[in-house]
């Protein structure tokens, strides 16, 4: 746990010990299905999807069930998809929500927030998908302590079509750590990645777990 492969690289620790740093699905093939993908013929764009067939009734029914309603004149021609992480909510019972803008680009700077010790809570996401499906989108967070990892999680969000409206993805229910050793400062490391391994989300930020929940 402790070894140097188990520390960010973009990370140093200092002498206090702290530490700088809903959906559609679609059937997409994987890294399991190499021989399937060679009978797949070359790729068609969502643009040329929805406007095949379009006069026939079934067949555009069944396409909507496949990939959403999605109107064809709004879809590029690009068919590589623009997935955009618009914002993280922290919710737990009996408080309001913190609601936490992402900005393109930029880790959040100083501490992003805090967390009450031994509180029940879950994250919240909104999530834009444009031009093309994404496949196998996947969550992953790790967190460090004093320069030490404590907790590595993934969580496989699945396939979306592109939208107009952002998607709302929520994650499993966690709850914080209690005590002494468990307050005080943590940084994390959070990704949005595809199958095809695209990153899409990258960012590195500090929280808090305290006694209690902050006052901002």
């Amino acid at each position: 746990m402790g070894s140097d492969s188990d520390r960010d690289p973009d990370i140093e620790s200092d002498s206090e010990g702290k530490v700088s740093r809903h959906h559609s699905q679609s059937s997409c093939p994987t890294e399991d299905d190499e021989d399937l993908s060679l009978h797949l013929g070359p790729k068609v764009s969502l643009k040329e999807h929805l406007e095949k067939d379009k006069d026939d009734e079934s067949l555009r029914r069944w396409k909507e069930q496949l990939i959403g309603s999605v109107d064809a004149n709004v879809v590029e021609e690009n068919q590589e998809p623009d997935v955009k992480i618009l914002s993280l909510a922290i919710v737990s019972p009996g408080r309001p929500d913190i609601l936490l803008p992402i900005l393109e680009g930029e880790n959040p700077k100083g501490l992003w927030f805090t967390l009450k010790e031994g509180s029940n809570y879950h994250l919240k996401f909104n999530i834009k998908v444009s031009n093309d499906i994404v496949c196998g989108l996947k969550y992953t967070n790790t967190v460090w302590k004093t320069g030490i990892k404590v907790d590595s999680s993934k969580e496989m969000l699945g396939t979306f079509s592109p939208q107009a409206d952002p998607y709302t993805q929520e994650m499993p229910e966690e709850t914080t750590p209690a005590g002494i050793f468990a307050r005080g400062q943590y940084t994390a490391r959070s990704k949005f990645v595809d199958d095809d391994n695209k990153c899409y989300l990258d960012i590195n930020y500090t929280f808090d777990i305290q006694k209690d929940w902050s006052k901002h």
